[in-house]
């Protein structure tokens, strides 16, 4: 190959990547931006409805969200409303049996009551000597079989009158150091548990 064929094949090379003027003077070629494609209604329809959708979603999840909470508070308040009601069920039934037991045992008192006044009469005659040790053991019995259900007699005769467990029903006149302190029992009373089923029915002694 010629100098001049040389010559010329670099000539073209250079006109391949620069552009000149007619006076040989380079010339700064710009190149367009490429501009985005311009969306057709359809496409902007399309993008509004998706991003309508996405809206409503999301409201539906907050939604969803409040719900689950009150869903989660009404359980705990219907779990707690429904142990506090069992606890109160479960107390009245304890007090329904309670006062039952008191119902029970109150009309087994008059019993003893009679038992005791036949040992006091009984006492009185010796002839009725093997009565009065049968009378007394069945006595015994029957207050025994009270005191292991819970039921005790209330302390009388030589204690100070106390109104919330004894009843007055006479005085008498004794020392100034018997002043206030039961001389006499006339119907015993009693006790179940805590509660006073009756009182004690007593003669206190007044100081002269």
């Amino acid at each position: 190959m010629s100098e001049e064929e040389i010559n010329n094949e670099e000539e073209v090379k250079v006109d391949d990547k620069r552009r000149f003027n007619t006076e040989g003077e380079r010339v700064k070629v710009e190149v367009e931006e490429i501009k985005e494609p311009i969306k057709s209604a359809e496409v902007i329809r399309l993008e509004n409805d998706l991003k309508a959708e996405k809206e409503r979603r999301e409201a539906a999840e907050a939604k969803l969200v409040g719900v689950q909470a009150k869903f989660d508070e009404a359980k705990n308040n219907l779990e707690k409303e429904t142990q506090e009601m069992r606890g109160r069920l479960m107390k009245t039934l304890e007090e329904r049996a309670k006062q039952g037991q008191s119902n029970f045992i109150m009309t087994l008192l008059p019993v003893l009551d009679n038992l005791n006044l036949a040992i006091d009469h009984a006492e009185k005659d010796s002839s009725l000597e093997n009565l009065i040790g049968g009378v007394k053991g069945t006595a015994r019995s029957f207050e025994n079989a009270l005191r292991e259900v819970g039921v005790e007699a209330v302390a009388s005769v030589g204690t100070d009158f106390n109104p919330e467990l004894h009843e007055a029903i006479d005085m008498v006149e004794v020392s100034a150091e018997e002043d206030g302190k039961i001389t006499a029992e006339y119907s015993r009373g009693y006790k179940f548990g805590e509660k006073l089923l009756r009182p004690a029915k007593v003669q206190v002694g007044k100081g002269s």
